[in-house]
């Protein structure tokens, strides 16, 4: 039945909000985000699942091609279900089984195979060349304070400042698009930023997903790439931070992640999709910054 609620209604509501709420399996909607994003996200097709507050703007906005699933505790505690809505509830286990069994009957309805990834080794390969090369990176296209912004397949406004950059990026989210926010920092340092993906999802009525690189690259990386074409990408990255060098490597991990952003940037708008990418020169000063912004 999670099958056909995934991929079986008509019209299609391809994205999946995922709601924690009350279930006492911390994570399972990050595990089913990564899970259903690389598994279906392919040939043009696909589910964008997002990972929903209780009280995210995207549950109030009537969103006609949402479709809501609350992770909780015991459904049949349950009496009424918000009018098409779905509850889930279970084991660790049967949750795993549940999910797994019900993205293959998912992938069956979309008609495509849900157990390959083929435009995760696109930004791969992009980013090993920029590091093969150790080049530096592409200079800003300008620089507003402490923030440096460059664009890829997104046209830059005359004023340059990061709000009307921003405003440009927002603007190109279609009716039936989607907003991802991707912050190539320290989560546990910077967990504030995490308040943008609200904040930017009441502004602009659309849903907004928030991953963490580089770690989403292999999961809803795929989706990014190969879903549908209608994603508009805010990057956030870090300038002069500390750095660690990598044993027998001659690079840095700071190197390595800049070029798996620039990569996955470069490989996003060959596929013609608008990317924005912010350079903090002060992470934290920077993000508050930032975080006044997404919500003006």
């Amino acid at each position: 039945m999670l099958g056909a609620v995934l991929a079986g209604t008509r019209p299609l509501k391809d994205k999946i909000g995922i709601v924690a709420d009350g279930t006492h399996i911390v994570g399972g909607g990050d595990w089913a985000e990564q899970l259903i994003a690389e598994s279906t996200g392919k040939e043009g097709k696909g589910l964008l699942p997002i990972v929903l507050e209780t009280d995210a703007p995207e549950l109030t906005l009537g969103l006609p091609d949402l479709q809501v699933i609350r992770l909780v505790k015991d459904a049949r505690a349950t009496h009424e279900v918000t009018a098409g809505e779905v509850e889930i509830a279970g084991s660790l286990g049967a949750q795993l089984l549940t999910w797994e069994y019900a993205t293959v009957v998912a992938g069956r309805l979309l008609g495509i195979n849900p157990f390959d990834q083929p435009d995760v080794e696109s930004a791969k390969i992009a980013a090993r060349a920029l590091i093969d090369d150790l080049a530096p990176s592409a200079p800003p296209a300008f620089t507003d304070g402490t923030v440096g912004v460059r664009a890829a397949g997104l046209v830059l406004p005359a004023e340059k400042t990061v709000d009307a950059a921003l405003d440009a990026l927002l603007a190109t989210v279609p009716a039936d698009g989607y907003l991802s926010v991707q912050v190539y920092l320290d989560r546990i340092a910077y967990p504030e930023l995490e308040e943008l993906r609200a904040s930017l999802a009441a502004r602009i009525g659309r849903p907004v997903t928030f991953g963490w690189g580089p770690r989403f690259l292999h999961s809803t990386g795929q989706f990014h790439k190969g879903g549908p074409a209608y994603g508009s990408f805010l990057q956030i990255i870090g300038a002069g931070a500390d750095d660690v060098a990598i044993p027998d490597r001659p690079f840095t991990f700071g190197q390595l992640i800049t070029a798996q952003a620039a990569g996955d940037a470069s490989v996003l708008a060959d596929h013609g999709r608008p990317v924005l990418t912010l350079i903090l020169g002060d992470i934290r000063g920077d993000g508050e910054r930032l975080r006044e912004l997404s919500g003006r």
